[in-house]
């Protein structure tokens, strides 16, 4: 089943989003594992959509993981994408360079695809979109 590891690769990235330094100093404690139902003040990070693909061989159960973490601003977020792009720049050294372990499976390695920057809120709002790739080793 390619589902399994998807709930300990959720815990891993927020766990490690949480526990950096560096991150927290741009977005404080407003890191979430989903989008939150009200929006906070301020420029915050939530772990978004995920798709899953089954990568088992003959050696072993697999699956690769495309899942997005955005980064946020309302409109009382301040002017521009700077804090946002800030923000976002730190969520991908995060999980580029934080060696990530699992509580289920093995991370045989995680890279950044894509990311996207929108306006939101009619204008006001500032969103990028971070698109990362894992691959997880069952086996």
């Amino acid at each position: 089943m390619t589902l399994v590891a998807a709930a300990a690769l959720q815990a891993a990235v927020f766990q490690a989003l949480r526990q950096d330094e560096g991150l927290t100093a741009l977005v404080g404690d407003a890191i979430f594992d989903a989008q939150p139902v009200d929006a906070p003040t301020g420029t915050y990070v939530a772990l978004g959509p995920e798709n899953v693909r089954d990568a088992g061989d003959m050696t072993g159960a697999g699956s690769v993981h495309d899942f997005t973490v955005s980064v946020l601003s309302g409109a009382d977020g301040g002017g521009g994408f700077a804090a946002v792009k800030a923000a976002a720049s730190a969520v991908a050294q995060v999980l580029e360079d934080t060696g990530i372990s699992l509580g289920r499976g093995h991370l045989v390695g995680l890279w950044f695809l894509r990311s996207r920057a929108k306006r939101t809120d009619n204008g006001a709002g500032r969103q990028v979109d971070l698109t990362f790739r894992a691959r997880i080793d069952l086996g």
